[in-house]
């Protein structure tokens, strides 16, 4: 009986130092993680603030598989929402406030617990991809919270691994969107012609991408000193692609003759209404040697012949409206018999 006595007194003394223990940790938490997602900035901010995204790269939702998610009528931007239910209880998820491209402000709610301020942070860097530092701060914790959190080794702990694991799924999981790409054969159609103005260069796999900006911009200087306004979507015309260089002049239609002065970079010429094979490549200009070869590879096995004119590309999206380089539309047009 005496030796109860003595283990309930320990159990006591023991009770009695854990509560005091609890009781002087801190009354507020932080735990931040930060990484570099190999994508711009406004397509990580797209991605992170629609909540019906989140279930592809959630650790907690990696680990628990049955986790139950519930999406509200808005999932999107200020008021979006989302709740979840798993073997921990019930939580839920609303963004507060944002900046566009750059901040996103949001609060978590879990069971009885209170309130958890959750923020996001998108840093661009000059290479075009984003640092991302995702950060959970909460305070005036009760002592309920505090002793679930310190028996279950502290919230870096029990938060700090699933948040690393959840920017390195985003990551991937954006990295794979934005090579999302499809390549579709339109088939046979007209195209209604008309004047651009165009600088021509030779280049190669290499610099292709840094000349067709080079000529674009020295096109949109030239319309800007003279007052032109474009009357379509940038092109290029490809004026031999006979070897491993190419000769392309890329150009900016208008709607007009324009007289060129003597001695300019630009010059202006003009596409007949012609008969085409149109093919269009929705995705990453990457894509377009595999959306050529599709389109010769057709023109080869439909018994089709091209006609003198030369084939050209016209870019339908203008990449700073789609920060996507999967919503990225180009159409190719070969001129055909």
């Amino acid at each position: 009986m005496k030796a109860l006595k003595y283990v309930l007194l320990l159990l006591l003394i023991f009770i009695i130092g854990f509560c005091i223990y609890i009781a002087v940790q801190p009354n507020s938490f932080e735990v931040t993680r930060t990484k570099t997602i190999n994508a711009p900035q406004p397509v990580v901010y797209n991605n992170v603030i629609d909540f019906k995204n989140w279930e592809s790269w959630s650790s907690w939702v990696e680990e628990n598989p049955e986790t139950k998610i519930t999406l509200a009528d808005q999932t999107k931007g200020i008021g979006g929402s989302y709740f979840w239910e798993d073997d921990d209880g019930v939580g839920t998820m609303k963004t507060v406030d944002a900046e566009a491209s750059s901040s996103i402000t949001q609060k978590m709610q879990f069971g009885d617990f209170p309130n958890s301020d959750v923020t996001w942070d998108f840093k661009p860097n000059e290479d075009g991809i984003t640092e991302v530092t995702w950060t959970i701060t909460g305070k005036h914790l009760p002592f309920v919270f505090k002793a679930f959190s310190t028996v279950m080794g502290g919230m870096e702990q029990q938060i700090g691994p699933h948040f690393e694991r959840s920017l390195t799924l985003l990551d991937s999981v954006i990295v794979e969107d934005m090579n999302r790409h499809n390549i579709e054969i339109n088939g046979i159609t007209e195209y209604g012609g008309g004047f651009y103005l165009y600088k021509t260069t030779n280049a190669n796999s290499q610099n292709m991408s840094a000349k067709m900006a080079e000529n674009f911009g020295t096109v949109m200087e030239f319309m800007g000193t003279k007052g032109l306004k474009q009357s379509g979507m940038p092109l290029t015309v490809y004026n031999d692609m006979s070897s491993g260089n190419v000769i392309m002049s890329n150009g900016i239609p208008v709607n007009q003759r324009i007289d060129i002065p003597e001695g300019s970079d630009v010059s202006l010429n003009f596409i007949p209404k012609t008969k085409v094979l149109k093919t269009t490549l929705t995705g990453n200009y990457t894509y377009l040697s595999k959306a050529w070869a599709a389109t010769m590879k057709y023109i080869a096995k439909n018994g089709l012949e091209q006609a003198d004119l030369d084939p050209f590309e016209i870019y339908t999206t203008d990449p700073g409206n789609y920060p996507n380089p999967a919503d990225w539309k180009t159409e190719i047009y070969i001129p055909i018999k």
